[in-house]
C-alpha cells in the first residue's frame, strides 16, 4: 500500500533539531521524500506497523506533529500533481 507521510516537528532547541533528524532518516529509509517532510513510502501492513512505532519512539508528542494517510494499493488514480513533480514510479525497476 502506499502510505503519506508528512511531519511537523518543532525545532525551537537543539533537541527538536536532532528529533527532525531522526525522523527524516526512518523517512528516507521507508520511502521517497516529495516535499521537504513529505514522503511517499510504498509499504506492507507490518513495515507500516514498524515504521509508525520506530516514528512514535522519536517524537514528542507534546510538540510535533505526525500525519499518515493510507492511499492503499490502487493508489496511482488518488495522486494528482501540478508543477515539478518529484514523485517516482514506485512499481518501476529500482537500479541502486
Amino acid at each position: 500500500m502506499l502510505v503519506l507521510v508528512a511531519y511537523d516537528v518543532n525545532t525551537e532547541d537543539s533537541a527538536g533539531k536532532k528529533r527532525l533528524r531522526k525522523v527524516a532518516k526512518i523517512c528516507v529509509s521507508k520511502g521517497s521524500r516529495v516535499q521537504n517532510s513529505v514522503f511517499e513510502c510504498l509499504l506492507d501492513e507490518g513495515q507500516y506497523r514498524k515504521m509508525k512505532s520506530d516514528l512514535s519512539a522519536v517524537i514528542d508528542s507534546e510538540k510535533d506533529n505526525l500525519r499518515f494517510y493510507r492511499l492503499g494499493n490502487s493508489y496511482e488514480m488518488k495522486i494528482e500533481t501540478l508543477g515539478r513533480c518529484t514523485s517516482f514510479d514506485h512499481e518501476g525497476v529500482w537500479i541502486l
